[in-house]
């Protein structure tokens, strides 16, 4: 097992989740709406896909926050365990999942230092984490070290509009704001450390040309497929889409 996890601190991304009301707030803010729920199924979509098949591995969701994609992966068969920081957040996963008839283990945890063994789960589920997370490449190498066979995780791209919202954000912290000032990732930089944990890239999914926030805007299903479309058509998606889904490989498994 690893060593101790990263101690408690007032970085954001333990303190915005530390809340009731953020914990039952959280799937409205983020999965409401039209595009809320495209993503919310299209982010399903790839992550059984990436993990083809689904029934009977064992999974482990990190930062699985109110239990949405652990609970999607428990339903299609996979024996499920989700580990979280916010006991906050947990306690709406376990109700979540309660509700919906899928049986999930949920446990107190931090992505910094599982507190599993070496290859505990045939494969790692992490979404919406490494981004806000203080030290993203210790927690990714934890991934690694606790997946069997495959890790799947997302990140905004260094090359998006995501990357102006992350700049802006970084500033208005700077001047007091209290926001979360996420990081944004180039591909190289998560293609190294997975090397260095004995994993491979081995598949891709990116999401959105246009920022999120501008299509929640617009508010419309279809104008976003087609628009998105459009961009897919032309080469751009896979250049400046954003957020990027990815499944790594352990080499030889």
């Amino acid at each position: 097992m690893t060593g101790a996890p990263a101690p408690r601190s007032d970085h954001y991304s333990y303190r915005v989740y530390a809340d009731a009301g953020m914990a039952e707030a959280f799937d409205g803010l983020r999965f409401s709406g039209p595009i809320g729920q495209l993503i919310a199924t299209t982010q399903e979509e790839v992550i059984a896909g990436f993990l083809d098949p689904v029934a009977k591995r064992t999974v482990l969701d990190v930062g699985t926050g109110t239990g949405r994609a652990a609970i999607a992966l428990a339903r299609r068969g996979a024996q499920v365990t989700g580990v979280d920081a916010s006991t906050e957040m947990l306690a709406v996963a376990d109700r979540r999942a309660r509700e919906a008839g899928a049986a999930v283990t949920f446990l107190s945890g931090d992505a910094h230092g599982l507190a599993f063994g070496d290859r505990s789960f045939d494969a790692v589920v992490c979404l919406r984490v490494l981004m806000h997370t203080p030290d993203w490449q210790r927690s990714l190498e934890e991934l690694c070290r606790v997946a069997r066979h495959r890790v799947v995780f997302d990140y905004p791209s260094f090359w998006s509009a995501a990357a102006l919202q992350a700049a802006a954000r970084r500033v208005s912290q700077l001047f007091g704001a209290r926001v979360e000032a996420y990081r944004v990732f180039r591909r190289s930089s998560v293609a190294t450390v997975l090397e260095r944990q004995g994993f491979r890239l081995v598949g891709e999914h990116h999401q959105f040309v246009l920022p999120i926030a501008l299509h929640k805007r617009l508010n419309s299903e279809t104008a976003t497929r087609r628009v998105e479309r459009t961009f897919s058509q032309l080469g751009l998606t896979r250049l400046f889409g954003s957020p990027v889904t990815v499944v790594a490989e352990r080499c030889g498994s």
